[in-house]
């Protein structure tokens, strides 16, 4: 089956893809996407995600993280202030 852009199934023919949308729109079948366009169930998994690498990691490696963070948001705002 074909993947559209954001990797998501979709019918492969047009007759296919009327009738999952007409499916979506009557609500028969949920539309499983976010109002940004990515799938609900990876957006979940990506937050399990974050807890669980934070969860695994020191807070010597926590911090140096954060230091990079840090660092690299705020050369963007002295690159910014820069260019003004």
């Amino acid at each position: 089956m074909p993947r559209g852009p954001k990797g998501e199934k979709r019918p492969a023919d047009v007759i296919g893809a009327a009738v999952m949308v007409g499916r979506i729109a009557t609500g028969e079948i949920d539309d499983l996407t976010t109002e940004d366009g990515k799938n609900a169930a990876a957006v979940a998994l990506g937050r399990m995600g974050g807890n669980a690498r934070a969860a695994g990691m020191t807070a010597k490696k926590r911090k140096e993280i954060a230091k990079k963070a840090a660092s690299a948001r705020w050369k963007k705002s002295l690159v910014r202030a820069e260019e003004e």
